[in-house]
Order: structure tokens, then C-alpha cells, then sequence
């Protein structure tokens, strides 16, 4: 049994020393963070979502901006798309589950707000169409995804990937990026 668990924690330290020695995800990263403070800056919003794993990971992200990392400061608007059962269930009963996230964002998202959807495989129709449905409203569109897809997949302006294949470190280091997204938002924001 220790050996496993002591598997399981080589496998997460290599993919965080991978991410950590990537400099490609590491500017994207900045770059991210500089999207998101500006958006905030400017009195727009941050919307997120993803489906399973993902839906959940939306909504710790919203948690963090909403109330606080590290610092007691202002809320920063964010909204995780994936919590309002009666939109998703109506969504996918009269239209597809694909356009779960590109319904909610064609009615909610406006020009400067950031629009971040999370997919460990990149594939999510469903996250794909959010995606669209932002940059097709003026909104910056953000992919977290893993190491499977490559940037020129054109649904994002930013693409993250995280250098493994297995769904488990992904997540794991999506969690990880988002706290220190948040933390340097709030660096940035509330010095």
C-alpha cells in the first residue's frame, strides 16, 4: 500500500516539475493572469466551466475569485456555469448537452470579460462550444486542457496545457494553475 501511494505522488511531483520547467505554460500562465486582472480592472466578468471533474474544478476557481486566496479584499466577479441545474437540464433536454455552456455564454458574456474552459482531453464538445460562444461575443476564451491538444486548435486565444495524459495530473495541476492564477491576480489587484 505505501508503495502505491508513494507511486502516485512521484507521478504528481513529475508532472509539476514538468509544468514548472515549461516555459511555453509558464508565459502562458502570465498571460493569463494579466487577462484576468484586466478584466477585473475594467468591470467585466470571469465565467467558467467544464463537465465531470472539471464542472467542480469551475467551481473551486469561482470560490477563490468570489471570496479570497490568500488576502480578505473586494469579491471579483465570477461565475461558474456549471451550478444551475435548471439551465443545464433544460439546455440539454430541448437543445444538446453540446451547447450546455455556449447558451449560458450567448446570453451572459460581454466584450472584455474571460471565459475559461476546462477539458482534460481539449475533446469537450460542450467546452469547445463555450469557447466559441465567447470569442464569437467580443469575451477572451481560455482552454485549460492537457498535454493531447495542441495550441492551433483555434477555440481559445490562450491554450494551458499541462504536460501529461492522464486526466488524474491534469486536474491535480489545473487546481494547482488556478491558485496561482488567483494569487497573482490578487498581487496585481491588492497589492
Amino acid at each position: 500500500m505505501k508503495e502505491s501511494v508513494l507511486e502516485e505522488l512521484r507521478e504528481h511531483i513529475t508532472v509539476m516539475e514538468a509544468l514548472a520547467k515549461d516555459t511555453t505554460a509558464m508565459a502562458v500562465v502570465e498571460r493569463i493572469a494579466k487577462e484576468l486582472a484586466a478584466c477585473f480592472r475594467n468591470g467585466h466578468r470571469l465565467y467558467l466551466f467544464g463537465c465531470g471533474g472539471s464542472a467542480a474544478d469551475s467551481q473551486h476557481i469561482a470560490a477563490e475569485f468570489i471570496n479570497k486566496l490568500h488576502r480578505v479584499r473586494q469579491p471579483l466577479p465570477a461565475i461558474a456555469l456549471t451550478t444551475d441545474t435548471s439551465i443545464l437540464t433544460a439546455i440539454a433536454n430541448d437543445s444538446d448537452f453540446s451547447q450546455v455552456f455556449s447558451r449560458q455564454v450567448e446570453g451572459l458574456a460581454c466584450p472584455g470579460d474571460v471565459v475559461i474552459g476546462i477539458s482534460t482531453s481539449g475533446r469537450s464538445p460542450a467546452v469547445r462550444n463555450g469557447l466559441t460562444a465567447a470569442k464569437g461575443r467580443g469575451a477572451i476564451p481560455i482552454l485549460l486542457t492537457g498535454s493531447a491538444v495542441s495550441a492551433g486548435e483555434g477555440v481559445a486565444d490562450h491554450v494551458l496545457n499541462i504536460p501529461s495524459g492522464s486526466t488524474v495530473r491534469v486536474q491535480e495541476a489545473h487546481i494547482t494553475v488556478a491558485h496561482i492564477l488567483c494569487s497573482l491576480v490578487e498581487r496585481d489587484l491588492f497589492p
